[in-house]
């Protein structure tokens, strides 16, 4: 790996320690080689790298993209929590960008990181692995690399339970406002969707996706996107509960009343799902659940040679239906929309 590098093995090893007295040019190098060759430092439970003097470490990494929103505070509570029943001690790294976050990481005694809404196939979370940091996903944004760990819920399911509710009202016209394409959670919850929507009705029913990048904002344009598509449409389904806050708001603009002229559905169930009027039918996500199984996750492959369990790479979480007033039977006839 060296070689592909361009430099020295010692170099590289100072890299995969988190050194700081690399330039910046050549840690760029070595990352890179490291996402290349696939490399990975396989290291004992003991590495002197996770350990501190007694053997032990009492730290993990909680890398994320933000602190804010209701998501992420259910998320991290839900680490803390567990992490503390464990007598570990969390370290929020905020994952920016541009940030070199990863050196910091490396630099720590650590049992391991737990990283969400950060792309699993980035030369950072590569260099964790070939540094021999073990690594938990929180529902990964793309396909993790072979091997690595993983803990999310039934987004394709989530899906079919919010397209089966609408059905069962009497909705054949729907639309979707999906958070990103490339995502995989987005995707499994679009095509769950879909798959009930064709199975149920034997295809007769019409499903339109319009994408609100996660954002209350986005999703404002995507709503009036999909209406201006279809003025038909009975039921959209929000792949987030704060994009189903842009569709309320959308809805409101545009003078359409919920459930009674079309009825709104959103996928997480975060605490403004209940206190919005009319009160939002959503699918639960366990998000402080997903937190604390990503921590017993991460104590179990650290364990490593200490004889614990290897846990399957992949953990999913089950979702389930919660039924508020946003949604409702179908009206008859679509009122003309403005």
């Amino acid at each position: 790996m060296a070689k592909t590098a361009g430099t020295s093995v010692p170099t590289v090893s100072k890299v995969l320690r988190g050194g700081t007295d690399v330039s910046a040019e050549t840690r760029a190098k070595v990352m890179e080689a490291v996402q290349a060759v696939g490399y990975t430092r396989r290291t004992g439970p003991k590495s002197e790298n996770s350990r501190d003097e007694s053997g032990l470490s009492n730290v993990l990494d909680l890398v994320v993209t933000h602190f804010e929103g209701s998501w992420a505070n259910l998320l991290i509570a839900g680490v803390g929590r567990e992490a503390a029943a464990a007598g570990l001690d969390v370290v929020l790294t905020l994952a920016e960008p541009h940030g070199d976050w990863v050196s910091r990481v490396l630099r720590r005694r650590t049992i391991g990181a737990i990283g969400t809404l950060v792309d699993p196939n980035s030369r950072e979370f590569n260099a964790l692995g070939a540094a021999g940091v073990p690594v938990v996903l929180i529902d990964p944004m793309s396909t993790p690399p072979s091997g690595m760990a993983s803990v999310g819920v039934a987004n394709w399911d989530g899906g079919r339970m919010a397209a089966e509710h609408l059905l069962s009202l009497g909705h054949e016209r729907m639309g979707v406002v999906a958070g990103h394409a490339r995502h995989l959670f987005s995707r499994a919850r679009v095509d769950g969707f879909r798959a009930a929507a064709d199975t149920a009705t034997g295809g007769s029913a019409t499903v339109s996706v319009a994408y609100g990048g996660w954002n209350r904002a986005k999703a404002v344009t995507a709503t009036h996107t999909l209406l201006d598509g279809d003025p038909g449409i009975t039921g959209i389904f929000a792949c987030t509960d704060s994009m189903a806050l842009g569709i309320y708001d959308a809805l409101d603009a545009r003078g359409l009343r919920i459930p009674q002229d079309i009825s709104v559905i959103g996928f997480d169930d975060l605490p403004e799902a209940q206190y919005i009027t009319p009160g939002l039918t959503t699918v639960r996500q366990p998000s402080t659940e997903l937190g604390a199984a990503a921590v017993k996750l991460l104590v179990e492959l650290s364990r490593g040679e200490d004889g614990g369990a290897r846990s399957p790479a992949r953990m999913e979480l089950a979702t389930e239906l919660v039924v508020r007033a946003s949604t409702g039977p179908a009206p008859a006839a679509s009122a003309a929309r403005r």
